[in-house]
């Protein structure tokens, strides 16, 4: 076993949003200090201050720390990110709650490279309120992808209790560009990455995975569409060649309709919304948003800032808690793959 509990650093997101309620309703278990070290990258008493407070929550003492090496086992952390006090209306976005959110990330990410965490879970931003001259990225991935120099990374929903687990080949990419993006190399990449994360994270020997097509129908033997048959279906075939079992192209309506998803370990979409919204369809209050192919660990709940419910205290945080057992799940088994075989 590791000898230490992993260290969970938690950006807070965009202050305007449900992130810093669904952090802190995960925090009033107990229990969660008996898997992790929390680190809260912000200021606690601004963060948390305005929730109630149930009986029994004694635990809730923050350390307020200048140095995340200074974390405290087993006890709550928080990192202060940023000096200065700015007015918060929930609901109401502003450029100081997309500073605020920029510096928690980025201090969080400088620490997780500093080797000071272990892994980082990472409450929703706005993708156009984040913007700034040192942050031209279209959400968490791309920044850690880039912030990490990994040569590629994977976004990959799980919800692990239904054994659901989808990742797509593009990501934050407009529809009409998908087509042009789309390659056989991209493609082989993705499925490459999605083979090694779940051996590697998931622990699973000999994975299962179903290509979906791009176009309807997965093409109609080219009726429809050529890219499953000149693109996708080779880039499979190479692999199954090589001893992988990776199936497909299959048309994404029938194979959720019929769930055929059951009987693979995980589906790669080609692009963002074929395999989201069957996701969050299925698992929207209980999935995560890991990214695979990085050195690092970093997980997110499936939701957005939700400025809506915002100040509202009715958010859940049923998937903000189970990115944060994954990635404890996660990080542990990354460990245990490091151990030599005679010491597992």
């Amino acid at each position: 076993m590791p000898q230490h509990l992993p260290r969970l650093g938690f950006s807070v997101g965009d202050l305007a949003g449900i992130g810093p309620e669904v952090i802190y309703k995960t925090l009033l278990d107990e229990r969660l200090l008996k898997i992790c070290t929390p680190v809260i990258y912000g200021t606690a008493t601004a963060l948390f201050d305005d929730f109630p407070t149930p009986a029994d929550t004694e635990h809730l003492q923050f350390r307020q720390l200048r140095d995340a090496a200074d974390i405290a086992p087993g006890r709550l952390n928080a990192v202060t990110c940023w000096d200065e006090d700015f007015a918060l209306a929930p609901g109401q976005p502003s450029a100081a709650t997309g500073a605020a959110a920029r510096e928690s990330l980025l201090c969080a990410a400088c620490d997780l490279k500093a080797g000071k965490l272990d892994a980082i879970v990472t409450a929703p931003i706005s993708k156009d309120n984040t913007q700034a001259d040192n942050f031209r990225y279209p959400g968490h991935t791309e920044f850690l992808t880039s912030f990490f120099e990994a040569p590629e990374s994977l976004m990959f929903l799980v919800d692990e209790d239904a054994g659901l687990r989808i990742a797509t080949v593009t990501g934050h990419v407009p529809l009409k560009d998908v087509p042009a993006k789309l390659t056989a190399e991209l493609l082989r990449t993705k499925i490459t990455l999605l083979l090694k994360s779940l051996k590697n994270d998931f622990g699973i020997l000999k994975p299962r995975i179903a290509v979906l097509g791009l176009n309807p129908h997965a093409g109609e033997n080219g009726l429809l569409g050529k890219e499953e048959g000149e693109m996708v279906s080779p880039v499979i075939q190479q692999f199954v060649q090589d001893g992988h079992l990776v199936l497909g192209p299959f048309p994404a309506d029938g194979y959720f309709g019929t769930q055929q998803f059951r009987q693979f370990d995980a589906t790669l979409a080609l692009y963002h919304d074929q395999g989201l919204i069957p996701f969050k369809l299925m698992a929207f209050e209980r999935g995560v948003n890991f990214t695979a192919g990085l050195p690092v660990v970093r997980t997110s709940p499936d939701h957005g800032t939700a400025y809506g419910l915002a100040g509202q205290y009715r958010a859940d945080e049923s998937s903000f808690r189970a990115a944060v057992y994954l990635a404890c799940d996660v990080w542990k088994q990354r460990w245990e793959n490091a151990q030599p075989r005679s010491a597992r």
